[in-house]
């Protein structure tokens, strides 16, 4: 058995196991949720959902990854300080989950987090020059290296929670996000990053079922900062670090969902004038909601978004920018055409029936939810 068929056989066994483990152990998360109080309590019209929904769902995909990493990952101090940063942000969950706490307290950790994982070297020093007509093909970041680190997991484990707008779609979107860093990390031949994220995938797709709409249990602040954590750190592990070979765009384009719907949020609350940590019903999700798709049909069109993104990230690794460019063009153009014939005649029955249409009541957070007022406040 050669070297590269081995790799991908322990990922897919790793996979595997924490996606058992993620949902064999989500029951028992969701009643320990409804023990300590962690419920989502449908108290204003900013939530869609009638009846109380427990949070802390993100435990069942951290024990799932965890499980899964401590028999197949090798321990390298990489690897633990991130685990370490990876635990404080889960216990900032847990803790947020049960009683909502102050917007720069949960920041304030999440700094001291992104620290702890950049002591154990994860720091972006060195990146692909984006600008292609420099003579200089790589860039490096010197004295910036460690704070554009930390802006770069704390803007990636906040941008994964504020996407966590309706039911499945920040955990259907980081499992996207993990299956791509998965499929780049055997590329390159990078074991550990490769087993990471098949880690992440099978605990992301084990507790699906449970997220999908009708939603039974949400992953609250638990879970979504935990993804973001996590996919920021190891993109740092195994993209940025390999800038011999992998662009400055490809992270951007694997995290491209969450990354331009925090920043089109934030420079949108600035151009009003208004604080851009306030709360406001115009995320992505938020629009396509507006524009008469319902909960499924907008989920469906973000991991649709989110795959397109994460393929071209993978064609722009093996085949070079100019194939990846032709490709997302094409994906993008054959895409629009198939949504116009296929939503263009939905619409007008989703309109008539919105009013009864079960898909639209179940919402994680058809208007924000009180996950995203903490994280915006």
């Amino acid at each position: 058995m050669t070297e590269e068929l081995r790799l991908i056989c322990i990922a897919a066994i790793a996979l595997v196991v924490a996606m058992v483990v993620s949902f064999v152990s989500t029951p028992v998360v969701k009643a320990f949720a409804q023990k300590v109080g962690a419920i989502d309590v449908p108290k204003d019209n900013r939530r869609m959902h009638k009846a109380p929904i427990p949070r802390l769902g993100g435990l069942a995909i951290f024990f799932g990854f965890l499980l899964a990493v401590l028999i197949f990952v090798e321990m390298t101090p990489q690897f633990k300080v991130m685990m370490f940063g990876a635990i404080i942000i889960v216990i900032l969950g847990i803790v947020d989950d049960i009683m909502p706490l102050p917007a720069l307290l949960k920041f304030v950790v999440q700094i001291i987090a992104s620290l702890v994982a950049i002591w154990g070297g994860n720091v972006i020093t060195v990146i692909s020059n984006p600008n292609i007509f420099s003579a200089q093909p790589y860039v490096e970041l010197g004295v910036l290296s460690i704070p554009i680190t930390v802006l770069w997991i704390v803007a990636i484990t906040n941008s994964v929670n504020l996407i966590d707008g309706l039911d499945g779609l920040a955990v259907g979107v980081s499992t996207i996000s993990s299956l791509t860093i998965l499929v780049i990390a055997l590329v390159v031949s990078e074991g550990e990053t490769a087993l990471m994220m098949a880690a992440l995938a099978g605990g992301c797709i084990g507790f699906l079922p449970y997220n999908m709409n009708p939603a039974k249990i949400f992953m609250g602040d638990t879970g979504a900062t935990f993804l973001g954590f996590v996919l920021a750190v190891v993109s740092i592990q195994g993209l940025f670090k390999f800038y011999a070979i992998i662009s400055f765009a490809v992270p951007f384009l694997i995290l491209g969902l969450p990354i331009f719907d925090t920043a089109f949020a934030f420079l949108r609350r600035l151009s009003k004038g208004k604080n851009p940590m306030s709360p406001d019903r115009s995320h992505v999700h938020h629009r396509l909601i507006d524009m008469g798709f319902n909960q499924k049909q907008t989920v469906a069109i973000l991991y649709v978004i989110s795959a397109i993104l994460g393929l071209s990230a993978v064609v722009l690794t093996t085949s070079g920018a100019g194939k990846a460019i032709i490709f997302f063009v094409a994906v993008c153009i054959v895409i629009a055409i198939s949504a116009k014939l296929i939503f263009g005649h939905s619409n007008g029955k989703s309109g008539k029936e919105q009013d009864t249409d079960p898909d639209g009541l179940e919402t994680e957070a058809q208007h924000l939810d009180s996950d995203e007022q903490n994280t915006e406040e």
